[in-house]
C-alpha cells in the first residue's frame, strides 16, 4: 500500500468507514425505534402490555448480533484466500438485500428471520476492512487503523442513528431501514472505486485460521468481549423506554441521548485505538474501570436529566474505547489466523450484544423496570475483569501458550 499517495489512502480509509457507518445504523437504529417496531410488529401483545412488548422486540437486537457470531468465524474462515476488495463488495451486497429484506417483509417472525441473515456479513467486514486498513496505515499503527474503520460505526451514532430514528419516528421504522439499505448501497459504490486492490492470504486455509481456537489466549480475549460488552448492549437496546418511562423525557428527547451516546463512542474509540498502540492491556483494565463506574452512576441517577445524559455518554466511551484494544490484543494472540482474529472480535462483542439484550429483556419482563439493564452490566463487568486478570497472569508467567487442542 506504500504506492498510495496520501490523498487516495484517506479515501480509501473513507470508503471503509462509510460501510461500518451503514453498519452502526442497521445495528442501533433498532434501539431507538424499539417501541415502534413492537407497537407494529406485535400489535396484540402492546395493546396489552407495551412493556412486554417492548421486551419481546428486544429479540430483534439479539437475532441480528447471533447473525454476526454465526457469521464472522464462518466467512472469515471460509474467505481469508479471497482477494480482500472484492470480499468486501460481496460483503457490502449481502447488507444492501438484508436490510431491504428487514424493511420490507411483513411479520415479526420474518424480519426477525431477517436481521438475522443483515447480521451475518458484519464481523467479517469489520475483520476484513481492518486488515486492509492496517495496511494502508502502515507498521506500528494497526490500533489506529482498526479505530479508522471502526470511526464510522462510533459516527453513525453521533449523525446517523439519531436521524434516522427521528425520521423512523416521524414516518415509519421500515423508511428508516430503507434509508440505511441505500446507505450500503453508496459504500458498494465508494469501495468500488476507491480502494485499491489487495490480495488474500494465499497460504490460507480453514484450518489454520481455526487453529486460532486452540490458543486459550485467543478463548480468553473473545469471552472478554462477550462477557464485558453485554453490560453495554443491556442498557443501550432499552435506552428510548429508559428515556421516556424513568427519566420521563419525550420521545423526542430520545434522538439527543442518541447523539451524547454516540459522542461518546466516537472519542472513545479514537482514544482506544491510540492507547491500544502503546498498551493494549493497560487500555482494556482502564476502560473497564470507567464502563464500571458508568453503569452504576446510570443505575443511580437515570431518574434525572443530567445524570442520564452524563453516564450515557461514559457508557459509550467506555465500551467504544474497549473495543479497538480488544481487537488489536485478538490480533497480537492470533498467530497467522489473522483474518479470523480480526473477524471474531465482532462476533464476541455481538455475543454480548445478544446477551445483553436478552439478560435486558428478562429483567425488564420481570418487573425490574428499565434501570435494571445497567444492574446487569454491572454483573457482567465482573467476569470480564476476571478474564482480563487471567489474560495478564498467563501472559506474566512468559512460558509458552497453553494451546487447548490442534484443529
Amino acid at each position: 500500500m506504500s504506492s498510495l499517495t496520501p490523498a487516495r489512502a484517506r479515501l480509501a480509509l473513507l470508503a471503509l468507514a462509510l460501510g461500518g457507518f451503514g453498519i452502526g445504523a442497521t445495528e442501533f437504529v433498532a434501539m431507538g425505534l424499539l417501541p415502534n417496531l413492537a407497537q407494529d410488529l406485535l400489535p396484540a401483545l402492546y395493546a396489552d402490555s407495551p412493556t412486554a412488548a417492548n421486551a419481546r422486540a428486544g429479540a430483534l437486537v439479539s437475532a441480528y448480533a447471533l447473525g454476526v457470531v454465526v457469521g464472522a468465524p464462518t466467512i472469515a474462515a471460509l474467505a481469508a484466500r479471497f482477494p480482500r476488495k472484492q470480499l468486501l463488495l460481496v460483503l457490502v451486497a449481502a447488507f444492501t438485500l438484508g436490510t431491504v429484506a428487514s424493511a420490507l417483509l411483513p411479520s415479526f417472525g420474518l424480519v426477525l428471520a431477517a436481521r438475522f441473515v443483515a447480521g451475518l456479513p458484519h464481523g467479517a467486514y469489520f475483520g476484513v476492512a481492518a486488515l486492509v486498513a492496517a495496511s494502508i496505515m502502515g507498521p506500528g499503527k494497526r490500533g489506529q487503523g482498526v479505530a479508522l474503520v471502526l470511526s464510522g460505526l462510533t459516527i453513525a451514532n453521533v449523525i446517523g442513528v439519531p436521524t434516522i430514528t427521528h425520521l423512523g419516528q416521524v414516518t415509519s421504522w421500515r423508511i428508516a431501514y430503507l434509508v440505511v439499505a441505500a446507505i450500503f448501497a453508496a459504500t458498494f459504490v465508494a469501495i468500488a472505486y476507491l480502494v485499491p486492490f489487495q490480495p488474500g492470504d494465499p497460504d490460507a486455509t480453514m484450518g489454520r485460521e481455526l487453529r486460532a481456537f486452540g490458543r486459550i489466549q485467543v478463548w480468553l480475549a473473545l469471552l472478554i468481549g462477550a462477557i464485558g460488552f453485554g453490560g453495554f448492549f443491556a442498557v443501550y437496546t432499552f435506552i428510548s423506554p429508559l428515556v421516556t418511562e424513568v427519566t420521563r423525557l419525550g420521545p423526542g428527547f430520545v434522538p439527543i441521548v442518541l447523539v451524547v451516546v454516540g459522542v461518546g463512542m466516537t472519542l472513545g474509540n479514537f482514544l482506544g485505538g491510540w492507547t491500544a498502540d502503546r498498551n493494549v492491556m493497560g487500555s482494556i483494565f482502564a476502560y473497564f474501570g470507567l464502563f464500571v463506574v458508568a453503569l452504576a452512576g446510570l443505575a443511580f441517577t437515570a431518574q434525572t436529566t443530567g445524570g442520564l445524559l452524563a453516564f450515557v455518554f461514559l457508557i459509550g466511551f467506555a465500551a467504544s474505547a474497549l473495543s479497538p484494544a480488544i481487537q488489536t490484543r485478538l490480533m497480537d494472540v492470533a498467530g497467522d489466523s489473522q483474518t479470523l482474529a480480526a473477524a471474531v472480535n465482532h462476533a464476541s462483542l455481538n455475543l454480548g450484544n445478544a446477551l445483553g439484550a436478552l439478560l435486558g429483556g428478562v429483567t425488564i419482563a420481570a418487573g425490574f423496570g428499565y434501570v435494571s439493564p445497567a444492574w446487569v452490566g454491572l454483573i457482567l463487568c465482573a467476569p470480564g475483569i476476571a478474564l482480563a486478570v487471567t489474560a495478564l497472569l498467563l501472559q506474566r508467567r512468559r512460558a509458552p501458550e497453553p494451546v487447548l487442542a490442534s484443529v
